[in-house]
């Protein structure tokens, strides 16, 4: 009898770097668990859609409950995000706390349901999605803020894991061509076209994703890993 392919619950999988993440788990043999408030556009028979507003503690609570009733996922990608901008004099309290909400405190929430089941069956992977721009940036220190957090959280849940064979690691991409790079609320500022020349692609972000939760990603866990195009190593 073969192995039931493993399970993992993605975040945001309905656009951008979620979808691309979904897809590539879908390709590569996994079911996946999508939790987003839009449809996904892709149709899959180990695609389990679960439409949820991820900043309603209540309604994410039940999304959980019923992942977990078929059993414990293998892992669990945070992909969901938004941008909102704002220089100092002019920052948006609400945007802050509606990206704090989506960003932090869904991932938390997440975490707090998931990672203990994972720990018991000695086994997970957890991948929260960055960004280059939690080292800071003029004009979004709200956003880079929710992101640094994350990678605080990684290292502080990659500590409590390691030993019941759980990994924990983000994944900070550069500017990605997303419809995020054309919403409206980002008016503000133009996205920095990292040294390669070029946007990164989701395909580029999912890849390294689908690598980390490998079981040849064992030895890797508590890092944030830059998907740059460049912009680390440019003077």
């Amino acid at each position: 009898m073969l192995p039931a392919p493993r399970r993992a619950v993605v975040t945001g999988h309905s656009s951008g770097i979620g979808l691309a993440i979904a897809a590539r788990l879908l390709d590569s043999g996994w079911r996946v668990d999508g939790m987003d408030r839009s449809p996904c556009p892709l149709s899959h028979e180990a695609l389990t859609h679960h439409p949820v507003d991820l900043t309603d503690p209540a309604a994410l609570d039940a999304a959980m409950s019923g992942v977990l009733a078929q059993g414990t996922p293998g892992a669990l990608v945070h992909a969901a995000g938004i941008l909102r901008t704002g220089a100092l004099g002019g920052l948006d309290p609400s945007a802050g706390e509606a990206m704090w909400r989506l960003h932090v405190d869904a991932a938390t929430r997440l975490a707090d349901r998931l990672v203990p089941a994972m720990q018991a069956a000695q086994t997970g992977r957890v991948v929260l999605v960055g960004s280059r721009v939690s080292r800071g940036i003029a004009g979004r220190s709200q956003y880079a803020a929710t992101k640094a957090a994350l990678a605080s959280l990684a290292r502080s849940w990659a500590a409590e894991s390691i030993r019941a064979g759980v990994t924990v690691n983000v994944v900070s991409p550069a500017a990605t061509d997303t419809p995020m790079l054309v919403d409206p609320a980002r008016a503000q500022t133009t996205p920095k076209l990292p040294p390669i020349g070029r946007l990164i692609q989701p395909a580029e972000v999912a890849a390294l994703v689908a690598f980390l939760l490998s079981d040849e990603a064992a030895a890797i866990t508590g890092q944030d890993i830059a998907v740059c195009g460049g912009a680390s190593v440019a003077g």
